[in-house]
Parts: structure tokens; C-alpha cells; sequence
């Protein structure tokens, strides 16, 4: 509709968005949500629109500033998820200068949903379970 603003795509391929979808998911929440709430309220796609496309500024604005503040660390991530088949526990040792570099210039931090209060989560391990027994 002529009344909402337009918005560019993100212009990424799966691989980057992958890399940064945590992050994502914390800097964009509120967005995220507003968007989750509106889906809920009417299932018409027009409908939520104009909440979708904050969601997608939001992720848009965020990736500009990975790779304005973080390039080679999200480069190297993406592109392992790329060649590995986008399975993270294969591109570890990429993911934690990415997270790192993300703390120290934007500060957020990966949260991954659902690690038990008190535990490491898995990208904090050192040698996963999981990782051993699929190699």
C-alpha cells in the first residue's frame, strides 16, 4: 500500500543471516514480537505490514553495523556455515571472534532460548558431546 513505507530487502543469502539470527532476535525483539502479535490478532498478510517491515529495518540496520564494526569475524562465520551446510556446531571456532567482536563493538551478546539458568551454552563449550560424535 502507497501509505506504508517502503523497505529495502535485507540482500543477504541464508549463510549471513543464519550467522547474525541470534543477534538479530535480541537487538530486533520488541519488533519481533510486535510483528508475533500482530500474526496472532489476524492471519491476513496485509494486515502486519507495517510492523514487518520495522522488523525488517531493524535487521537490516543491525547487519550494516556487523559488518561496519566486524567484518572479517561475520565473513568467516557465514562462510563456513556456507561450506558446512549451515550447521553451527561445525564453525565454532569462527563463532566465537564473531561473538566476541559483537560484545565488545555492539554489545549484545548470543542468547540461545531455552539453555537451562546455571549451564554453558553449547557455543560456550569447549568440546560438545554432539560435536564429538558427529565427526
Amino acid at each position: 500500500p502507497q501509505e506504508l513505507p517502503k523497505v529495502a530487502e535485507l540482500g543477504t543469502t541464508s549463510a549471513p543471516l543464519k550467522s547474525a539470527a541470534f543477534f538479530i532476535g535480541s537487538h530486533c525483539k520488541e519488533y519481533n514480537e510486535d510483528f508475533m502479535l500482530c500474526k496472532a490478532e489476524n492471519r491476513d498478510p496485509g494486515h502486519c505490514l507495517k510492523e514487518g517491515r520495522r522488523v525488517t529495518r531493524c535487521a537490516t540496520e543491525l547487519i550494516t553495523k556487523m559488518r561496519e564494526n566486524c567484518l572479517a569475524q561475520f565473513e568467516a562465520h557465514w562462510g563456513c556455515l556456507e561450506q558446512n551446510n549451515q550447521q553451527y556446531y561445525r564453525c565454532r571456532a569462527e563463532e566465537r571472534p564473531l561473538n566476541s567482536c559483537v560484545f565488545e563493538k555492539l554489545g549484545l551478546t548470543k542468547v540461545i532460548p531455552g539453555t537451562p539458568q546455571g549451564q554453558k551454552q553449547i557455543n560456550e563449550i569447549g568440546s560438545p558431546v554432539l560435536a564429538r560424535q558427529q565427526k
